[in-house]
C-alpha cells in the first residue's frame, strides 16, 4: 500500500519564546571552497560576481564520470597533513585543515583564554572521509586487499575530523559532529549556543567540511536532480544542483571584539518526505519564525536572506513560499550556491559565513544564475549586479534545509536597535 505524505503541522498558538537569548559574539570565521583557497580570495569572488563551478573534467580530473555536470572543487592542490598526523590523511582532512589556518590564532587564544576543556568543537559533515574510502575500495578491487595506508576509524569516519582539528589547536572541550545531510553545519551554531548558554563552555569553533566523491555525485545524478549545467537557483527552466566541496569555521565565544554576532537559530523538523520539501514551505517557514522569535527580531527587521536555494524545482519554489509568507517580496533573496555549488554538509557554515561579509560589507550578492527569474518566485531575487551593491544591512537569515524535513535557520547581524 502506497501511503500519502504526511501533511506538515502548521501550530495555530504562537510559537513558544523560551529564555531571552543573548547574542553570541562570532570572533573569527573562515572558508576555503572552490572560490579560492583561502577566506579572502572567498570573499572577493564573492564580491565580484565570479563563480567557481566548472565542468567535473576540468574542475576535478579524478572524477570520472559517465554523465555531464558541473562542480565546485577547491582550485590547486591541497598540502599534505602534518607527519605526525598522517594517519587522518584524505582530502576531508586536507580541507578542514585548509580552513583552520585562518582562524588558528584567534582560536589558540580563545584557548588560552578559556581554558582548553572550555573550549568546544562542533562540525557538521554530510559524506565524511568517503572518498578515501571508494580510492580503498578501488584498491581492494584491483589487489583483492585494502591499502595498508587505509583506516575507517581515522579517514572515513565522521568524528575522526573533529579529533584532528581539536589536536591541532588544543581544544580539550565537547567534541563531536552532526550529520543531518544538508542542514549539519547549520544546527552545530545551535548546538555550540546551547551548550555556551547552559554554561558548559565559554567558546565553540564551529563549521563544515564536505568533499567531493563519487558516490554523492552518482547519488543525485540518480535522483534526477543533478544539472548538467550551471545551477540557475529560483530561475526558469532550473535542471538542478551541482555539488561542490570546502570548509568554514566560525569561532563563537561568550565575550569577545565582535561587530558581528549570531543572533538566533531556529530549527524545525517537518519530516514531510525522505527527499522532497513540503510543497509549501511550512517547516522551512516555522524555522526562520524560530530565528527571529529566538533573536528577538520581526520581519521588519530582516535585510537579507541568504537562501537555501539548491535549483531543484520543487525546493525553490517552496522556499521562496516560505519567504514571502513571513518577509513579502521587500527583503533581497539571493542563494549563492551559483558560486560554490551545493556544498551539503559544509553549507550551512559557508553561507553563514557569507551572511556575516553581507553585514560587515552591506553588500548582497549577486544572484549568479537567476536571470531570468521563474515567475513563480513572488520573492525579491535582485537579478542586476548594481542592485546587489552596497545598502544598509543589520541582520541577515542564512537558511539551510536537509533531506527528511531538517530545516535550520540563523540569525546573524548585529544586536541592538536599529
Amino acid at each position: 500500500m502506497v501511503h500519502p505524505a504526511p501533511q506538515a503541522r502548521r501550530p495555530e498558538a504562537p510559537l513558544p519564546a523560551g529564555p531571552p537569548f543573548a547574542p553570541i559574539p562570532i570572533t573569527a570565521y573562515s572558508a576555503v571552497n572552490a572560490l579560492g583557497d583561502s577566506t579572502d580570495a572567498v570573499l572577493a569572488a564573492l564580491d565580484a560576481g565570479r563563480s567557481g563551478l566548472a565542468p567535473h573534467g576540468l574542475a576535478s580530473p579524478s572524477l570520472s564520470l559517465a554523465f555531464d555536470t558541473f562542480v565546485g572543487a577547491l582550485p590547486g592542490s591541497l598540502p599534505p597533513l602534518p607527519p605526525a598526523f598522517s594517519a587522518y590523511e584524505c582530502r576531508l582532512a586536507r580541507l578542514g585543515m585548509c580552513a583552520l589556518g585562518d582562524v588558528r590564532p584567534a582560536v589558540e587564544r580563545a584557548v588560552g583564554r578559556w581554558g582548553a576543556t572550555r573550549v568546544a568543537l562542533l562540525l557538521g559533515t554530510s559524506t565524511g572521509g568517503l572518498d578515501a574510502t571508494e580510492a580503498a575500495y578501488a584498491g581492494w578491487a584491483t589487489d583483492g586487499r585494502l591499502p595498508d595506508s587505509f583506516s575507517l576509524r581515522k579517514q572515513h569516519d565522521f568524528q575522526a575530523l573533529a579529533e584532528l582539528l581539536a589536536a591541532q589547536v588544543g581544544i580539550e572541550g565537547p567534541c563531536y559532529v552532526l550529520s543531518t545531510a544538508c542542514s549539519s553545519s547549520g544546527k552545530v551554531h545551535a548546538s555550540a549556543a546551547r551548550l555556551i548558554r547552559a554554561g558548559l563552555v565559554d567558546a565553540a569553533l564551529v563549521g563544515g567540511v564536505d568533499s567531493l566523491c563519487k558516490m554523492t555525485l552518482h547519488g543525485f545524478h540518480g535522483l534526477g536532480i543533478l544539472s548538467p549545467t550551471r545551477c540557475r537557483p529560483f530561475g526558469a527552466g532550473r535542471d538542478g544542483i551541482n555539488i561542490g566541496e570546502g570548509a568554514a569555521l566560525m569561532l563563537l565565544e561568550r565575550e569577545g571584539d565582535a561587530d558581528v554576532h549570531l543572533l538566533g537559530v531556529g530549527e524545525s523538523s517537518d519530516a514531510y518526505n525522505m527527499s522532497s520539501p513540503e510543497p509549501e514551505g511550512r517547516g522551512a517557514r516555522e524555522a526562520m519564525e524560530r530565528a527571529l522569535l529566538q533573536a528577538g527580531l520581526s520581519p521588519s527587521d530582516v535585510d537579507h536572506v541568504n537562501a537555501h536555494g539548491t535549483a531543484t524545482p520543487q525546493n525553490d519554489l517552496a522556499e521562496s513560499k516560505a519567504i514571502a509568507a513571513l518577509l513579502g517580496d521587500r527583503v533581497p533573496v539571493v542563494s549563492t550556491k551559483g558560486y560554490t555549488g551545493h556544498l551539503l554538509g559544509a553549507a550551512g557554515a559557508t553561507e553563514a559565513v557569507f551572511a556575516l561579509h553581507a553585514v560587515r560589507t552591506g553588500r548582497v550578492p549577486e544572484a549568479l544564475g537567476s536571470a531570468p527569474l521563474d515567475p513563480e518566485v513572488r520573492v525579491h531575487v535582485p537579478l542586476d549586479a548594481a542592485a546587489a551593491l552596497a545598502r544598509p544591512i543589520r541582520r541577515v537569515l542564512s537558511n539551510s534545509f536537509a533531506f527528511g524535513g531538517s530545516n535550520v535557520c540563523l540569525a546573524i547581524g548585529v544586536p541592538g536597535a536599529r
